[in-house]
């Protein structure tokens, strides 16, 4: 079993930064990919950006292209997203989670809100 808990997320005024964490857990971790997914105010779960456990290969939704960056941890089984240029679109509860084979993301945190606004 995996467990993964998101940390890192608040409010933030338009324009400013945040940088959200996601800390792996579980007596067999494994995980082909993980990724961060976003749910805003009456839209669609999306992905945000994805990576790779071990290799340099990354997705970012092209909403967030320029302005998130994705990045792990190796030894702390930790995978990041550094968020810049936030906008008021950007707010959403933000979830971390893992695809432990390269089928599907299987296993999900339990998410952190963030919040754009004036």
């Amino acid at each position: 079993q995996v467990q993964l808990a998101e940390s890192g997320g608040g409010l933030v005024q338009p324009g400013g930064s945040l940088r959200l964490s996601c800390a792996a857990s579980g007596r067999t971790f494994s995980c082909f990919a993980m990724a961060w997914f976003r749910r805003g105010p009456g839209k669609e779960r999306e992905v945000v950006a994805a990576i790779k456990w071990s290799a340099n290969h990354t997705h970012y939704a092209e909403s967030v292209k320029g302005r998130f960056t994705i990045s792990r941890d190796n030894a702390k089984n930790t995978v990041y997203l550094q968020m810049d240029s936030l906008k008021p679109e950007d707010t959403a509860v933000y979830y971390c989670a893992c695809d432990p084979r390269g089928g599907k993301y299987e296993y999900w945190g339990q998410g952190t809100q963030v919040t754009v606004s004036s």
